[in-house]
C-alpha cells in the first residue's frame, strides 16, 4: 500500500494520479457505449491534470536545484574570499567597505573588524585620493562594469603600499542601478619598489652612457631588426626610435671612404676571426656633418649553423679626440722639422753643444763637441756628462760643476770664461761655456745644455792683453797705474788690520844716478838696454813676494812685504850695490850708474797712498842732496811726527 507520505513526494503524486484515472477507465468501459462521452471527458480532465501536475513538480524541483546551487556558490565565494591570498573587498557606493577578507586586512596590518569600520577614502595615500574617482562616475552612470588601476594604501603603521585594484559593480537585477563593489586589492609594493631600482640603475646607465659620450645598439635577428639607446641616436642627432629597424641602416651612415674597413672588420667577427667587433670611422650626422665613432660589439648568440642571431655593442663619440690626435700629428709634423732643422743648425755652428737629461746623461753632441772633447757622439750617448766633459777653474784647478738648479730656485744661464777642457788624454785647452738648465711647463728641470768654444788663442790674447795693460812695456816690471791700485789696496787693507808702525810694509822710491849722461852719449837704446839691467838687478836682490815697478823714466818703486824698517834698509842697500855693480858696455863704451833710494812706512797711520809715494820721494831727493847713492829714511807720517825735521839720510858707501 501506498502510505500518507507517498503524496509528499510530487513524483509519487503523480503515478497516484495516473493509477485512479487508469482505474476510472476500466470501470467506465464496462458500462454502455452511452457513457462513452462521457468517458471521453473524464480522460481528457485526468491527462490535463496530470501535466500540469508534471510540470508544477519539474518548476519545483528547478527552484529546490537553484536554492542548493546558489547555496552552494555563496560556500564556495565565502571559502574563496576567506582563503585568498589577494585582498578582497566590497564595498558600498560612498567608499564603506562592507566586507573585507583577511588578506587584505594583513596586507594593512588591520583586524577585519578594524578595517571594516573605515572607508576606502581613509586607508588611500593623500597624493593618490583622485586616483578612480572617474572610473567610480562611470561605473554610477553605467557607462563602465568593471575596474582596474593601480594606486597607494596607508598601512596600520602609515607606511604607504603600492596596489593593484581589479573588479566590478553589481547591480540590482531589474533596475540596473549599481548595489555596491567587489574588488581584488593585490599587493604590488616588492614589484613597485623593483621597478624604481630598475628605474634608478637605468637612469644611472642612460646618465652614464650620455657622461661618457656613449650609445647601445642592440640586434636581435627574431625581432627583425636593431634598437638603439636613447643616447645612440641623440648622438647623431635624431629622435628615439627613429632609427630602428632595418639591420642594415647604419651602414648606408658610414662615411664612404670608412665602409669598406667597417664591413671587412663586422665579416672577420661574424666568421669568427676576432673575438669581438672593433672599428673606428665616421658617421653621418643628421644635420649632414660627419663625427667619428669607436663601435665595439660582439655576438652574444648564434643558431646551430652558427648564423648570427643576437649581438650587442657600444658606440662612442671620439670625435674630439680624433680632433685632438689630428692636431697632435700636425704638431708632431711640425716639431719633427723643427727638431730637424734644430739638428742641422746644432750640426753646422761653429760652437760644441752637449745635451743632457734630467739624469745628467748625455742625449746629444754635435761634431764640434766631439772634436774638442776628443770622445765620438755614438759612445757619449748614455753616459754620465762627467765621462765625456770635465772642465776646470784656469787659476784655481777645482773642477767646475754643472748640475741641476736648487729646488724653487731660478735656473740661469750659467757662463764660465775661465774654464779649461780636460780631455780623456790629460790634453788641455781653454774653453768659454754657457750652461743652461732645460725646464718644463710646470718649472721641473729637464735637462741641460752646454754650449762651449776653443777659447785658447782668445785667452792667450786676453792674458797678453791683461799683462800689457799692467806691466811696463820695456822691463816687464808692474806699471805705475797697476802698482799705484796694488798701493792702495795695501793701504786700505792695513786700515781694516789696524797696523801701527812696526808692522806693515815698507815703500821704497827708486831713482837712478847719472843715467841722463847714458842717454845722452848712447842714445834711447842705450837707456832702454840699461832700464832692462836695472830692472833684472833690482828684481834679483828681492824675495818673490815684494813688488816691484817702473813708475816712468829712470825711477823705480817697490813694495817690501817686510814691515821691519832695518829689514828695508838692508834691502835697499843690496840694490844700491847691484846697481853700482852693473858692468854696462854701449858701442864699446863703459857706462856706471847708481841708486838714491828713499824709504816710507806702510801702515795704518800713514796717511794715502799718494801721501806715503811723496815722502818716499822726498826722502829720495834728501838721499840724492846726501851725496847720491845712499838710502834715506822718511817721517813714519803718523800726528806725532808731523812736525818732525827733515828726511835723514844714512851714510853711503861710495
Amino acid at each position: 500500500m501506498i502510505g500518507p507520505g507517498a503524496y509528499k513526494h510530487p513524483a509519487l503524486a503523480l503515478l497516484v494520479a495516473g493509477f485512479g484515472v487508469m482505474s476510472a477507465s476500466l470501470v467506465l468501459s464496462r458500462l454502455d457505449l452511452g457513457a462513452e462521452a462521457l468517458r471521453l471527458c473524464l480522460q481528457i480532465s485526468v491527462a490535463v491534470t496530470v501535466c500540469a501536475l508534471f510540470f508544477a513538480y519539474l518548476f519545483i524541483g528547478r527552484i529546490s536545484e537553484d536554492r542548493r546551487q546558489m547555496a552552494e556558490g555563496e560556500q564556495r565565494f565565502r571559502r574563496a574570499m576567506q582563503d585568498s591570498v589577494i585582498g578582497i573587498a566590497i564595498v558600498a557606493l560612498d567608499g564603506r567597505i562592507l566586507e573585507t577578507n583577511p588578506a587584505f586586512a594583513t596586507m594593512l596590518g588591520y583586524s577585519r573588524e578594524e578595517i571594516e569600520a573605515l572607508t576606502f577614502f581613509q586607508i588611500t595615500h593623500p597624493d593618490d585620493l583622485q586616483i578612480g574617482r572617474e572610473t567610480m562616475e562611470d561605473l554610477k552612470a553605467g557607462t563602465a562594469h568593471a575596474f582596474h588601476f593601480e594606486k597607494r594604501y596607508l598601512r596600520k603603521d602609515g607606511t604607504p603600499v603600492w596596489a593593484h585594484l581589479a573588479g566590478s559593480v553589481i547591480r540590482d537585477e531589474k533596475s540596473g542601478c549599481p548595489l555596491y563593489l567587489v574588488s581584488q586589492i593585490e599587493d604590488i609594493d616588492a614589484r613597485k619598489q623593483a621597478e624604481a631600482r630598475i628605474a634608478e640603475a637605468e637612469t644611472r646607465w642612460n646618465f652614464a652612457l650620455a657622461g661618457a659620450g656613449q650609445g647601445v645598439w642592440d640586434l636581435d635577428m627574431r625581432k627583425g631588426g636593431t634598437t638603439y639607446s636613447s643616447t645612440w641616436v641623440k648622438m647623431l642627432g635624431f629622435d628615439e626610435g627613429e632609427l630602428d629597424g632595418d639591420p642594415d641602416r647604419w651602414l648606408t651612415m658610414i662615411h664612404p671612404d670608412d665602409r669598406e674597413t667597417v664591413a671587412e672588420a663586422d665579416r672577420a667577427h661574424l666568421d669568427g676571426k676576432t673575438p669581438f667587433f672593433e672599428a673606428e670611422f665616421r658617421m653621418r650626422h643628421k644635420d649632414g656633418r660627419w663625427i667619428w665613432i669607436l663601435d665595439r660589439g660582439k655576438a652574444i648568440e648564434r643558431d646551430e649553423d652558427g648564423r648570427l642571431i643576437r649581438a650587442i655593442g657600444s658606440l662612442t663619440d671620439i670625435t674630439r679626440r680624433k680632433e685632438i690626435e689630428e692636431r697632435l700629428t700636425v704638431s708632431a709634423a711640425m716639431l719633427a722639422d723643427e727638431k730637424e732643422r734644430l739638428r742641422v743648425t746644432l750640426q753646422s755652428i761653429g760652437d760644441a753643444v752637449i745635451c743632457t737629461d734630467a739624469a745628467n746623461r748625455v742625449t746629444f753632441m754635435n761634431p764640434v763637441a766631439e772634436k774638442l772633447t776628443g770622445v765620438s757622439g755614438e759612445a757619449a750617448l748614455g753616459k754620465t756628462l762627467g765621462h765625456v766633459y770635465w772642465a776646470v777653474d784656469e787659476e784655481t784647478g777645482h773642477r767646475i760643476g754643472v748640475t741641476r738648479p736648487a729646488i724653487g730656485g731660478e735656473a740661469p744661464a750659467d757662463q764660465n770664461s775661465r774654464a779649461v777642457l780636460v780631455r780623456r788624454d790629460n790634453t788641455r785647452c781653454s774653453i768659454r761655456q754657457v750652461v743652461s738648465p732645460i725646464m718644463n711647463e710646470r718649472n721641473e728641470f729637464c735637462g741641460l745644455v752646454i754650449v762651449f768654444q776653443d777659447f785658447t788663442d782668445a785667452r792667450a790674447l786676453q792674458r797678453q792683453l791683461a799683462h800689457a795693460a799692467a806691466h811696463d812695456a820695456l822691463t816687464g816690471l808692474a806699471n805705475r797705474s797697476s802698482f799705484i791700485r796694488t798701493m792702495e789696496e795695501l793701504v786700505e787693507q792695513s786700515r781694516k788690520d789696524g797696523t801701527t808702525a812696526g808692522g806693515g810694509h815698507q815703500f821704497m822710491f827708486i831713482d837712478l844716478d847719472h843715467f841722463k849722461l847714458v842717454n845722452d852719449t848712447g842714445g834711447h837704446a842705450a837707456g832702454d838696454a840699461l832700464l832692462k839691467r836695472v830692472a833684472e838687478a833690482v828684481r834679483g836682490v828681492l824675495g818673490p813676494e815684494d813688488i816691484v815697478s817702473r813708475l816712468g823714466g829712470d825711477e823705480f818703486a817697490v813694495i817690501l812685504k817686510s814691515g821691519s824698517t832695518a829689514g828695508a834698509r838692508i834691502a835697499a842697500r843690496s840694490i844700491i850695490d847691484a846697481i853700482a855693480g852693473l858692468n854696462f858696455t854701449w858701442d864699446g863704451r863703459p857706462h856706471a850708474i847708481g841708486a838714491s833710494i828713499g824709504l816710507a812706512a806702510i801702515n795704518a797711520d800713514c796717511g794715502e797712498a799718494d801721501e806715503i809715494i811723496a815722502r818716499a820721494d822726498a826722502a829720495c831727493y834728501a838721499a840724492k842732496a846726501a851725496g847720491r847713492g845712499c838710502v834715506c829714511v822718511a817721517p813714519d807720517g803718523s800726528i806725532a811726527d808731523h812736525g818732525s825735521a827733515a828726511p835723514k839720510p844714512l851714510a853711503a858707501a861710495s
